[in-house]
């Protein structure tokens, strides 16, 4: 799952396009469903339960369109990564290279050397580089550099089997995604999802199935074993089934205890790991590069000092941990939903049957365990509904200059997110038009690897002071006046205006990765001196940066604000 966030970012990279025509139209993952069984010989088998919108409902829920003009895509890792190597190999030729192993690497204070091993030739090499980035799962990087992990670690084992199989007959709701099925053959729940790839919804072609064990079954199962149990699980015995692979992985959550150790950087699965209840390990990855790839950019290009490198364990670590700790939450709920019905693999296939008919009956005496079953399940909706932790996460470090104002309590901390600008946040989605009426989206302001202030209507004097530092210390800032009816853009719809959080004659700073840094509610007397003040607390102590003589930061931009005002 690639939430929105997450697609804003491919976008950048290129690939959205390309994602959106291989992925799941939106209207067959607009819902997950929970069934009773999924096929057998009581008409009551396959019954649906509930089922409840999920993913922003295939973009219609307005809480998911007001977040971001991007829609929440689904796409298999086995699909997802082909259109992600064919974009790398296209931006560096001939330097994208698998099957090549690192062995060992040292750092000193300029930089690493690392030791690699091609396994086509046995050939081994060194590559010298300023920083490394360990992408590597964790197999590797961690233990070369003595992080350790922290966190609650294996917690069970699941099974799943990817096939080639004919279920239009069986899967009901077009609408569903997931399908969380109580399978009483075997007193457990199961998951089944389709994989397209050119049909999806109950004519899909392909499915993975996933069913999870407490302890060890599934290293013990053989292929054949994790099989059979599917198809006692789903009630299809003789049903034309095509096996492409069995995978056997842990389900756990851990976060390493540090994301840096010197020039080395963890990212995605080797500085956490999640269960994929939620869908947050991959987009959790995706943002960590993110939010580090600018930073070290901007050190290279001489545009930053080293010690913005700091922020990304600063930032990114408490982000991925809630993620973590939202996903094992998730994994939790869904193991116990099953027992707290009264499926059990010790009953028999008839006594568990018995007790799921009990949630489908509408007996007086069944009543209270019917709606405890749809109460949980309405709980369970936050696994995909959790728009406040993809989106309402405020980023926290020397990077982020506060504003002194209070932060703002959330109406619901998992599910309801509420756009805003209190420094840390994600620049908030609004549609913006220029003076000939063309529209773009709000982020796509925001250049690759370039700083945007956006002041309101009346803020001249801040985009002046900004022209005059970006001039000054090339600087790769731009600025922009936004309002309704006055300004360099306009805001058709006042949804910035509803988000933005200045006056009109206020402005904030938003960095390359489209968080919102410092901002300024109102005027000031001295625009440039305290544009200046922040851009130079959060660039650190660059050279570009450091004064002439006695001159004072704060006097150089005062001065330079001031020769472009009279200009």
């Amino acid at each position: 799952m690639l939430n929105q966030r997450t697609m804003e970012i491919l976008e950048d990279a290129g690939i959205a396009d390309a994602i959106y025509a291989q992925s799941t139209p939106a209207e067959n993952m607009r819902a997950m469903g929970w069934y009773a069984g999924f096929a057998g010989a009581d008409p009551a088998m396959g019954s649906l339960i509930a089922k409840i919108e999920s993913w922003g409902c295939g973009y219609e829920n307005l809480n998911w369109v007001q977040a971001s003009p991007c829609r929440t895509a689904n796409l298999p890792q086995i699909r997802l990564e082909p259109i992600m190597k064919a974009r790398a190999e296209a931006l560096n030729p001939g330097n994208v290279r698998f099957h090549h192993e690192l062995t060992r690497l040292e750092q000193d204070g300029d930089g690493v050397t690392a030791w690699i091993r091609n396994h086509d030739t046995g050939a081994e090499y060194t590559v010298r580089a300023r920083y490394l980035l360990g992408c590597d799962g964790g197999r590797t990087v961690p233990r070369l550099v003595g992080i350790a992990n922290e966190g609650m670690g294996v917690i069970a084992q699941t099974a799943s089997a990817h096939v080639s199989a004919d279920l239009s007959s069986l899967a009901k709701d077009p609408d569903v995604l997931i399908r969380w099925i109580w399978c009483p053959a075997i007193g457990e729940m199961a998951v089944l999802v389709p994989m397209g790839p050119t049909r999806w919804g109950p004519e899909s072609e392909e499915w993975v199935f996933h069913i999870t064990y407490l302890g060890d079954a599934p290293r013990d199962f053989t292929d054949a074993q994790i099989v059979a149990n599917m198809r006692l699980a789903l009630g299809i015995p003789d049903l034309p089934i095509t096996v492409h692979k069995v995978t056997r992985w842990a389900l756990e959550g851990m976060i390493a205890a540090k994301f840096r150790e010197g020039r080395v950087f963890l990212v995605g699965d080797a500085a956490h790991r999640h269960p994929p209840t939620g869908g947050l390990g991959l987009t959790s990855g995706i943002q960590d590069a993110h939010n580090l790839c600018w930073k070290i950019a901007a050190v290279l290009k001489g545009q930053a000092d080293e010690t913005i490198l700091d922020t990304y364990e600063a930032e990114r670590r408490p982000v991925d941990g809630r993620n973590v700790q939202r996903s094992m939450e998730n994994s939790m709920a869904h193991l116990g939903i099953g027992r707290a019905f009264g499926l059990s693999h010790e009953l028999t296939a008839e006594e568990n049957w018995a007790q799921v008919k009990r949630v489908l009956s509408d007996r007086p005496e069944d009543e209270e365990r019917r709606q405890g079953a749809l109460r949980v399940i309405r709980a369970l909706s936050m696994e995909a509904n959790e728009l406040n932790v993809e989106y309402g996460y405020r980023y926290r470090s020397a990077a982020i200059v506060p504003d002194g104002s209070a932060e703002p309590d959330a109406i619901d901390d998992i599910r309801l997110y509420e756009p805003g600008t209190f420094p840390g946040s994600p620049l908030p989605h609004a549609w913006i038009d220029d003076a000939y009426g063309n529209r773009s989206a709000m982020k796509d302001l925001v250049k690759p690897g370039r700083w945007l202030l956006v002041a309101g209507e009346e803020g001249q004097d801040w985009c002046s002071a900004a022209a005059a530092l970006a001039a000054a210390h090339d600087l790769p800032l731009d600025a922009v006046r936004i309002g309704h009816i006055d300004g360099d853009l306009f805001d058709p719809r006042l949804a910035w205006a509803q988000f933005r959080g200045i006056s009109s004659k206020g402005a904030l700073l938003v960095r390359p990765d489209r968080v919102v840094c410092w901002r300024h509610s109102g005027e000031s007397e001295n625009p440039g001196a305290v544009l200046g003040d922040a851009l130079g607390s959060y660039l650190g102590p660059r050279p570009a940066m450091t004064c002439r003589g006695a001159r004072s930061v704060r006097a150089r931009f005062d001065r330079a604000a001031r020769m472009d005002r009279r200009r």
